[in-house]
């Protein structure tokens, strides 16, 4: 009895210490939000006031997960992400009952099946495609989808690793981004495009400018197949990349030739390119220094722009071109930019790459140009779409992030991202199994291809990039779909 009554007196003198130091610290925060200036909410409701910063923060969290329906979500929605989890996992794609999709929103593209298919045994697989043919080393690329540029340090080593051991096994190629080669890049042993950025990290002397002997020292890796001039992000058209300086580690610092804790913030361009004669010049020097194929990445902004950097090539003889172009979209992902450019500023894809295939087209220069599509494009419809429109080539770096584990959790600026994909912290990054993550990132590219080519199968082509406008219908606001072509006109041959 004396035993019960002392674990009663505890509990009682317990309870009243909880209840007194819940007290104290109420009003501990009640005087120190009642005289604090900043945030007026606390000011004029101290203590209670805090709970909107909790909800709001919270709010984000159960968007995603409990109220937003499966297609309403941005930059991307739980059904899209569920399409990359569910292939990358290996499991089954196929979907019951019927379509959730609102086929009635405007722009959404309608393929138009063909009456009499080719018979399954007459469906043939992609064919691969040169690029930089008169390049003294041309590379034959073998897949029409694959990694878009993401920089080491952007992203972490595992992340990088996983990515490069998955190309290899899926045949893609894999962007480095402007933030240089690493190790990481050439471990797998894959197909890679060097990213030259405005800053040159990788390829720059003491000075910062552009060093040839680099150039060469790069180009000596023989999976490094091309080099990509990046000019614009559709993400942040007319500023450079940012590497927020938590993010520069001692490895990433030799690497980019920056001090360890220091900003890598690139150029808004490229110093010594100041009109499109300029660039063709440029391209030149960096393919006879290289021997290797050398392209652009750009972001449309107006039809006249892009009417004159072909102008000037035509005028200069296509031998001066790019090998290819990257069109990268406005809506297009980054880690890290400004909000006003990531909403406002850059043509979309959906607009830009049909123009620019017609403007290539028409100066004759479509064997001699690849285009490559870049921007908000994860899944087999955006592919098919983009290889119709005029594409040669689709490459994405958020889808692939997807097939790493990304959960869209919007920290990609951090040094927080709970995936471990865009972070340096160890505590995040044991999460990211290299040995594990790498078969998602081949399953991810070799669904999207066999998707893509059922695609293509269904509209009566033999192979993707037999695709055009004319099997692509486009839905408009009247609640009537109209063929893209007649939206978008081909300079191709009707035969075409």
């Amino acid at each position: 009895m004396g035993f019960a009554m002392s674990v009663l007196q505890f509990l009682a003198f317990a309870f009243v210490g909880v209840i007194g130091t819940v007290l104290f610290v109420v009003i501990v925060l009640f005087a120190i939000d009642r005289f604090q200036t900043e945030d007026a909410i606390r000011r004029n409701y101290p203590v209670l006031g805090r709970f909107r910063h909790l909800f709001s923060t919270l709010g984000e969290f159960f968007r995603q997960y409990f109220f937003a329906m499966d297609r309403e979500e941005l930059p991307f929605n739980r059904a899209q992400r569920e399409w990359v989890k569910r292939a990358s996992e290996g499991h089954g794609n196929t979907v019951a009952f019927g379509s959730t999709r609102n086929l009635n929103v405007p722009g959404t593209p309608i393929f138009a099946n063909a009456p009499f298919p080719p018979l399954d045994d007459q469906f043939a697989c992609t064919e691969p495609m040169v690029i930089g043919a008169s390049a003294r080393t041309p590379f034959m690329a073998k897949s029409f989808f694959n990694i878009s540029g993401m920089s080491y340090g952007a992203i972490s080593k595992p992340a990088v690793q996983a990515l490069s051991r998955g190309a290899k096994k899926a045949g893609v190629w894999m962007n480095t981004g402007e933030g240089g080669l690493s190790p990481f890049h050439l471990e797998g042993g894959c197909d890679v495009v060097f990213q030259i950025g405005t800053a040159k990290f990788g390829v720059r002397d003491e000075e910062g400018k552009l060093s040839d002997d680099k150039l060469r020292e790069v180009a000596a890796h023989e999976t490094v197949r091309m080099f990509e001039l990046k000019m614009a992000q559709g993400a942040k058209p007319g500023k450079g990349g940012i590497l927020p300086g938590e993010k520069v580690t001692p490895e990433i610092a030799k690497i980019r030739g920056l001090k360890v804790g220091q900003d890598g913030i690139s150029p808004n361009r490229h110093a010594e390119v100041d009109d499109w004669d300029d660039l063709l010049t440029l391209i030149g020097r960096i393919r006879e220094v290289t021997g290797k194929p050398v392209g652009v990445k750009i972001v449309v902004g107006a039809e006249s722009v892009i009417q004159d950097l072909f102008d000037r090539i035509v005028a200069r003889g296509a031998e001066s071109a790019p090998d290819f172009i990257t069109i990268d979209g406005g809506e297009g992902g980054t880690g890290a930019a400004p909000m006003p450019l990531i909403d406002l500023v850059g043509m979309s894809i959906r607009e830009a790459l049909p123009l620019v295939a017609t403007i290539r087209d028409k100066a004759g220069l479509t064997d001699r140009v690849r285009l490559v599509a870049s921007g908000k494009l994860v899944n087999p419809g955006d592919i098919a779409w983009a290889l119709a429109a005029g594409a040669d080539f689709v490459t994405s770096a958020r889808g692939f992030m997807f097939s790493l584990g990304c959960i869209q959790a919007l920290k990609c600026n951090k040094n927080t991202c709970p995936t471990g994909i865009t972070t340096h912290d160890p505590r995040f990054q044991k999460g990211l199994v290299v040995r594990d993550k790498y078969k998602r990132v081949e399953r991810y590219a070799t669904d999207i291809i066999h998707e893509v080519e059922t695609i293509a199968h269904s509209v009566g082509v033999a192979e993707p990039r037999l695709l055009r406008r004319r099997h692509v219908r486009l839905m408009q606001d009247t609640g009537r779909s109209v063929p893209m072509n007649e939206l978008f006109p081909s300079a191709l041959p009707p035969a075409e």
